[in-house]
């Protein structure tokens, strides 16, 4: 709702104006953030507007992607290059941005700017949209006087992590479509075409071929038991999703997602692209390596590597040097501990995590396109061989049903 007030600021200046809330206790503690002494409040009955209505209801049903925060962080560095104001440009951003939810929280971070309150500050009451490690480097940058700098890193390490993180989902796309499309054609042939064919088959008296009795026994068990096959598979997707929600089964589902074959060198990769990259750049900003590890914790996606970097936190609060507690674990690659014990002794510990997530960008980058070159003749053989043991399953009977009539 819009509400008008009248209040006194601190130069006993009186004020008048507007405020958009969502109760009158929103409305009044909104007008006192900006400094004011509240004398009067009243209720308009209206609101901004059909658009803003709809915009708040659409934002419950859209999210906001990381390709958004991306432009979003580009746009705010390069505002601050240009020296336009940070209320200026959280105003221009929010009345330029399509995402309903997303100008929405734009304007709550204009309304808490306007009441005074510092950008970090501001942003942290946004978790969802902006991390720890966003308001981290952010604060950083109040402390330090270099916001600009601060954007710029945020825009660089955010497209560095958008580009890794999109090739290893894309390159993930095209296999699990045509594994989908391979389950569901043959699911359909062997409820839908194999039990006519194999009813003229079985009328026709003839031995039938071992390979073409395990396909009409397996037609004939989903044709019986579809219903069931149906309730077993949802039941185990809502027990897994149960239990991926614990946190004994997240860290379970976390480990095995860095011990699969080839999968798992590339998730392993993944997260270590990330723990550099992100204590390089705050390491960078003149953030304390023990508030980057603390960071870099709540980020990590994996339990395993959260695990590991929250004990290594301990250690070095305790005296221990970050090379030392992070080499006592086989998931850390010895390679990495080497080098972060070499930048320690010469004071260059950002600059050579930043060389390691290049190096393990590249890394990315290399096992992606390899699992691309894999995957396409891998499935090219795997449907060759399930179309074939089908249709020769099903032809040779014909061929000679056919060829015993005719004799």
């Amino acid at each position: 709702m819009l509400f008008t007030y009248k209040a006194v600021d601190p130069n006993n200046i009186q004020r008048e104006g507007t405020v958009e809330a969502p109760s009158v206790d929103a409305a009044i503690s909104a007008v006192q953030k900006r400094g004011y002494t509240l004398v009067a409040i009243d209720e308009t009955g209206q609101s901004e507007g059909l658009m803003d209505l709809m915009n708040i209801e659409l934002s419950f049903f859209q999210s906001i992607s990381n390709k958004e925060v991306v432009i979003l962080s580009r746009q705010i560095a390069t505002l601050f290059q240009a020296q336009v104001s940070p209320l200026r440009i959280f105003r221009l951003l929010s009345a330029e941005v399509e995402n309903p939810q997303l100008q929405f929280v734009l304007n709550q971070v204009v309304e808490d700017l306007q009441g005074g309150a510092a950008i970090s500050k501001a942003l942290s009451n946004h978790p969802k949209v902006f991390s720890s490690f966003y308001v981290n480097l952010v604060k950083a940058g109040e402390e330090s006087g270099s916001l600009e700098k601060s954007f710029d890193y945020l825009a660089d390490y955010l497209d560095r992590q958008y580009e890794v993180i999109s090739k290893a989902r894309n390159a993930l796309v095209y296999p699990a479509f045509v594994v989908a499309i391979f389950i569901a054609v043959m699911g359909m042939m062997l409820t839908l075409v194999i039990p006519n064919i194999a009813k003229i088959l079985v009328d026709s008296g003839q031995e039938l071929p071992i390979y073409t009795k395990l396909v009409i026994a397996l037609s004939d068990f989903m044709v019986n038991y579809i219903g069931v096959i149906l309730i077993i598979l949802a039941g185990a997707g809502v027990a897994l999703w149960r239990f991926s929600l614990t946190e004994v089964g997240r860290r379970a589902i976390d480990e095995f997602m860095i011990s699969v074959p080839y999968l798992g060198d590339l998730q392993r990769k993944l997260i270590l692209t990330r723990i550099c990259d992100n204590m390089a750049t705050m390491l960078s900003s003149g953030i304390s390596i023990v508030q980057a590890l603390e960071v870099t914790s709540d980020v990590v996606d994996n339990r395993v590597y959260k695990e590991i970097i929250d004990l290594a936190t301990a250690e070095v609060k305790g005296g221990r040097s970050f090379a030392d507690a992070l080499a006592e674990y086989g998931e850390i690659p010895g390679v990495l501990a080497q080098m972060a014990k070499v930048g320690e002794e010469t004071g260059s510990l950002g600059k050579i995590l930043n060389t390691l997530s290049h190096f393990y960008r590249r890394e990315v980058n290399n096992a992606v396109d390899t699992l691309i070159g894999l995957i396409e003749p891998a499935m090219i053989v795997m449907l060759g061989l399930g179309v074939g043991v089908l249709l020769a399953s099903v032809l040779m009977p014909i061929y000679n049903l056919t060829g015993s009539l005719g004799s």
